[in-house]
Order: C-alpha cells, then sequence, then structure tokens
C-alpha cells in the first residue's frame, strides 16, 4: 500500500512536470507489470515473426524479466509487450508508458539528455557492400568509382567527408531507401553501398544470390546499440546492467549473439554470418555504457 501511494504520488509529480518518475522497481512492483517495448522490423534484434516479437534484444529484455521476477519476489509478474517506432520510442519512456527499450537503438550523448542506457550490446559502423567480382576490399579502391548510400543518413556524411580527405575522386550518389542503394550495386550502377554492417548483411542474406556479394572493409564511425530505462533510474539501471553484465561473463551472451547473428533465423531461414565484432568481444570482457559521441 505504501508502494502504491509512493508510485502515484511520483506519478502525479511526473504528470506536472513532464519528467518521467525514478523509480521503476517500484512501478512495476506496484503494478505486478513490466512493459517491453519492440520494433516491427529490426532484424535481428527486435521483429515480428507471426505476429510475434522475436530477436536478440527481445530475449535480452526476456532475461531482465526473470531478474526483475527475482529482485521482487514477483514470479508471476505479468509481461506487456509495446511496438515502438524511431519517433515514439524516447517519449513513451520518458512518460512511463514503457519500462524497457531494447531494438536497435544507438546510444549517443543526445539521447542520454532524456534517457539512460544499459551497458552496450552491439557496435555497428559504415563498411562496404560489395560484388565479390569487384575486387574491392576496402576504401582505398574506391577511388573514381560510383559509391552510393542512403538519403538523410549519417553513413552518408561520413561517406562525404571521407572521400574529401582521402582525395579518392569518387561519384557519391544517394538513393531513397537501402533496397534502392542495393539494387544500384546489384545491377552494376555502383560499385560499392556503405551503410551500417549489420543492415548491409540483412540486405545480402535476403538477395537472389547472396553469395554474389560480400562486406568488406573497416568500419567508420562504430557506434553502439544499447537498451534505453528511465533518465537516473540507478536501480532499475543496475538490475539491467547486471543481467547483460551476467550473460556476457557466463557465455550466455555469445550463445545468444550466434543464435541471432551466425545461424538461420525466421521468417526465411537464413543466417546473416556477421561475426561478433572486436569492439563488442572487447566490451564483453570489459562491460561499459559509453556512448557514441
Amino acid at each position: 500500500m505504501k508502494i502504491s501511494v509512493l508510485v502515484a504520488a511520483v506519478s502525479l509529480a511526473a504528470a506536472a512536470t513532464g519528467a518521467q518518475a525514478a523509480d521503476t522497481l517500484a512501478k512495476i512492483a506496484a503494478s505486478g507489470k513490466i512493459t517491453l517495448a519492440y520494433r516491427e522490423s529490426s532484424v535481428p534484434f527486435s521483429y515480428l515473426d507471426g505476429g510475434k516479437p522475436i530477436g536478440f534484444s527481445v530475449e535480452l529484455s526476456n532475461a531482465v524479466v526473470e531478474a526483475v521476477k527475482k529482485k521482487l519476489n514477483k514470479p508471476n509478474l505479468e509481461v506487456a509487450m509495446m511496438a515502438v517506432t524511431s519517433q515514439n520510442r524516447i517519449p513513451l519512456l520518458s512518460n512511463g508508458t514503457i519500462d524497457l527499450e531494447c531494438g536497435s537503438t544507438t546510444n549517443n550523448s543526445a539521447r542520454a539528455k532524456d534517457v539512460s542506457f544499459a551497458v552496450n550490446h552491439f557496435y555497428t559502423g559504415t563498411r562496404l557492400l560489395v560484388k565479390k567480382s569487384s575486387n574491392i576490399k576496402d576504401y582505398a579502391d574506391l577511388a573514381k568509382k560510383t559509391v552510393t548510400s542512403t538519403t538523410g543518413t549519417t553513413n552518408a556524411l561520413v561517406m562525404r567527408k571521407y572521400n574529401a580527405e582521402k582525395n579518392l575522386d569518387m561519384d557519391l550518389v544517394l538513393a531513397k531507401d537501402h533496397a534502392d542503394a542495393f539494387l544500384l550495386v546489384e545491377s552494376g550502377r555502383a560499385a560499392a553501398f556503405a551503410m551500417d554492417d549489420i543492415l548491409l548483411y540483412g540486405l545480402m542474406a535476403n538477395a537472389k544470390n547472396p553469395a554474389e556479394f560480400e562486406v568488406v572493409g573497416e568500419a567508420l564511425q562504430v557506434e553502439p546499440y544499447a537498451c534505453m530505462l528511465a533518465k537516473d533510474d540507478t536501480a532499475f539501471k543496475k538490475v539491467v546492467d547486471d543481467t547483460f553484465i551476467g550473460l556476457m561473463k557466463s557465455g550466455e551472451f555469445e550463445k545468444l549473439y550466434n543464435k541471432w547473428f551466425m545461424q538461420p533465423i525466421p521468417p526465411k531461414n537464413v543466417p546473416l554470418n556477421l561475426p561478433m565484432s572486436p569492439q563488442l568481444r572487447d566490451n564483453i570482457k570489459s562491460p561499459t555504457d559509453k556512448p557514441a559521441t
């Protein structure tokens, strides 16, 4: 009863000030429910298969639920799932509608003004999708060639800057979306597609002839993905961080990674074949919530 009164008071204060209640665990204890966010198409992190949310990040969320059940001694805790988008995920977290968002969200300083991040669980960066027959192995091989990226992405900015700094004289063509950029490479109108490596592997896995392509080059502008929770909620963050760190130390995290990034996954049962990055391996040894700039 005291917890309910506390949560009600904090909720009223949050409504009045626009601030997020800072004690998620108390809120969960009072309501008997935890609300997890999921993405509908962030393969292989969080997406729908037959109407059910699945993926690497979904399994991480489920591990947090088990930890919360033990922490609060609530084995029958209700678990609610809510779909979110890039646009509404932070507002829904800030107003307390969702308790945890694990999808494909970049941990950066700008977002950290409104939310807190758990320890990082993935690293992505700009790399190149090319045809194997092109013999392109790195950025230097793109000199005087046509390269594509997607309009409105940080990847396009990175490539434009890199082109100028290295004097490669590339012809950078911006496509309206990832599928169109991939088509430019597939049809031979561009030598390479510069984008987040995980998205490139996803596109390649679903191509008509995946064996025709490969992802090459060192990652530029590496950015971490992490789960979001309420701003400055240290108690809940400790539960989430301890859960992930425990998975990393026990080897379960790497098993989950291999399941979703190296083995066949729904719905087409095609493997992404994306080996764990050096940055993620370092993060497993020394977990950090350090943001991208």
